[in-house]
């Protein structure tokens, strides 16, 4: 990300009201509301509503600019194929996720760091175009991937709990830190023939990428 596209983005941030905490970054980083449509898990107790989760104003987190690769219990490559972590990242079940960003010196980002790094890149309805990497996800007319923050989203796909793999290279699906209902926790995911980034709660079980932040 060159100096001018960061600068952008923590504009947007300011006037968001949110306070910068550090002008190095991985990734600069703001959020807003996501929808639950196309969830992993049907069964998952989806949210449309707000999105805040109680927070306020979110600080500016350092991100990931790749999807975590670090094996733990309850981590997996795409399919079992190494050479699928090394080009997505390993997926985790939400335990291993929060196991896998300590063992990393660093965290899960919570629910409210998602909203707020949507909003910087635009919102819901678009942020998951200007998330996207600009390689790696299938085509679709008239949906385009600009990556304009460097955050460089990947479709990891994701890994039910009875084992079966899905949908790399259309979708990518990231745990948050942030708890639901019953064995649930809150996610992201960006399809590849929307603009959307979403938002739900997805059993705990089933395995996700991973977008680690610094403090």
């Amino acid at each position: 990300m060159n100096i001018f596209t960061f600068t952008k983005l923590c504009r947007t941030l300011l006037l968001a009201g949110v306070v910068a905490v550090s002008a190095v970054c991985w990734v600069g980083c703001g959020g807003d509301d996501g929808g639950n449509d196309n969830p992993a898990n049907n069964s998952g107790n989806n949210n449309n509503g707000n999105n805040n989760n109680g927070g306020g104003s979110v600080p500016i987190e350092k991100w990931m600019k790749t999807n975590l690769d670090v094996q733990t219990d309850g981590s997996w490559c795409y399919n079992n194929r190494p050479d699928s972590c090394a080009k997505y990242g390993r997926l985790y079940t939400w335990e291993a996720a929060k196991a896998a960003c300590q063992l990393a010196g660093k965290r899960l980002p919570t629910n409210a760091e998602w909203d707020a790094l949507v909003t910087a890149a635009g919102g819901k309805d678009v942020a998951g175009t200007k998330l996207k990497s600009k390689s790696g996800w299938k085509s679709y007319s008239g949906i385009s991937s600009t990556d304009e923050y460097g955050f460089s989203a990947l479709p990891g796909g994701y890994r039910y709990s009875n084992g079966d793999f899905y949908s790399a290279g259309e979708s990518g699906w990231w745990w948050t830190d942030t708890e639901g209902d019953g064995g649930y926790a809150y996610r992201r995911n960006i399809l590849y023939n929307h603009d959307i980034v979403y938002k739900g709660n997805e059993d705990k079980s089933n395995a996700f990428s991973v977008r680690c932040v610094k403090d």
